[in-house]
C-alpha cells in the first residue's frame, strides 16, 4: 500500500460516518525492520523541514490530536517526532479545565499556547474537547457557568463550531498551518488494549476506572466526532481519519501528511544580500588570521 494523505482527509462540507471510515488497513510495511526504516526515513525529512521551518521563520505549525483512549496518541508523537529539534517543538496536553480557566470562553486556554513563527505545536487533545466530552456530559457544560440562555443544546454546538473555524480561519491568515489527526480505533482493538495495560505490570499506570466509565458513551463519541469534524473539517484546518488499530501503521500515515504539509508550505532559507556577504567575507578573513591556535 502506498500512503496517500487524500484517502485519509476529510473534505470540506462532507457529512462523515465513521462506520465508512476502517480502523485498519493493509500496511504500508512488510516486516518490524522495513517499518523502522521506512519510519526513520520519514522522520528524518520532517527533521529536514522543521529546521527549514524554523531558519525562515514565516510559518507555523499547529498538529492537533484527538481521539478515545488507547488510540496511540502519545506513541505517535513520540516515534513521529522523535528527530525534531525540542527547541523548534511544543507540546501541550489538555486536560479538565482549571477554575481560573473556565472564567475565560473556551478556547482562552489553548490560546494561550498556540505556536510561534518557526515552530510546531502539538495539542494532545485541544479545544476540540469543548465539543466532544463537553457534548456527551453536558454536566461539564453546566458547571462552565455560562450566562442563561447560552447552554441551549440546540444552538451552542453549531456556535462553538463556528466559533472554531473562525478561529482557524483566522491563524491561516496569520501563518499558522493546522493539522488535525483523528486516530480512529475499533472498540475491540480498545478493549484488548485496555486488557494489555492491566495484564502488563509496567502498563498498569496507563489504565484507570475513569477509562471503562467513558467506554461506556462509545456511541455517544462516535456521533459527537462525526459531527464536530462534519462541521469543522476545512480546506485550510483539515481533518485526516487515521486507521489505529495498527499503531505502527498509523505513524507512518502520520508522518508522511505531516511530510506533504510542510513541503507544500513551500519554505526556503533567508537569502543573504551584499552587504551581510561582505560582512560574513569580513568575519571569514579575521577567523583565518587567527590560525589553528589553541587557548
Amino acid at each position: 500500500m502506498k500512503i496517500k494523505p487524500e484517502d485519509f482527509r476529510v473534505k470540506e462540507g462532507s457529512k462523515v460516518d465513521l462506520k465508512k471510515w476502517p480502523t485498519l488497513v493493509k500496511p504500508v510495511y512488510q516486516s518490524k525492520q522495513e517499518y523502522e526504516d521506512l519510519l526513520a526515513q520519514q522522520v528524518g525529512e520532517l527533521s529536514e523541514l522543521q529546521q527549514l521551518l524554523y531558519a525562515s521563520d514565516r510559518y507555523a505549525v499547529l498538529l492537533i490530536f484527538q481521539a478515545m483512549d488507547a488510540a496511540g496518541k502519545d506513541g505517535a508523537i513520540k516515534h513521529v517526532m522523535s528527530g525534531i529539534n525540542p527547541q523548534g517543538c511544543q507540546v501541550f496536553s489538555f486536560q479538565h479545565p482549571s477554575a481560573g480557566e473556565l472564567d475565560h470562553d473556551f478556547l482562552w486556554r489553548t490560546t494561550q499556547a498556540l505556536p510561534e513563527r518557526g515552530r510546531i505545536g502539538i495539542f494532545n487533545r485541544s479545544y476540540y474537547e469543548e465539543v466532544l466530552i463537553v457534548r456527551v456530559h453536558p454536566e461539564i457544560l453546566r458547571a462552565q457557568r455560562l450566562p442563561d440562555g447560552l447552554c441551549d443544546d440546540k444552538t451552542i454546538w453549531q456556535e462553538r463550531y463556528r466559533s472554531i473555524v473562525g478561529l482557524e480561519k483566522h491563524l491561516c491568515n496569520n501563518g499558522t498551518r493546522i493539522i488535525k489527526f483523528f486516530l480512529h480505533l475499533s472498540k475491540e482493538e480498545q478493549r484488548k488494549r485496555f486488557l494489555a495495560r492491566i495484564d502488563e505490570p509496567e502498563k498498569n499506570w496507563k489504565f484507570s476506572l475513569a477509562d471503562i466509565r467513558e467506554r461506556e458513551f462509545w456511541p455517544q463519541y462516535m456521533q459527537a466526532y462525526e459531527a464536530c469534524m462534519s462541521a469543522t473539517s476545512t480546506k485550510i484546518a483539515p481533518w485526516y481519519v487515521v486507521p489505529a488499530d495498527d499503531k505502527e501503521n498509523a505513524r507512518l500515515i502520520i508522518s508522511r501528511i505531516m511530510r506533504d504539509a510542510l513541503r507544500a508550505l513551500n519554505m526556503s532559507y533567508p537569502e543573504t544580500d551584499a552587504r551581510r556577504r561582505q560582512e560574513l567575507l569580513v568575519i571569514r578573513k579575521q577567523l583565518m588570521k587567527q590560525g589553528k591556535g589553541g587557548y
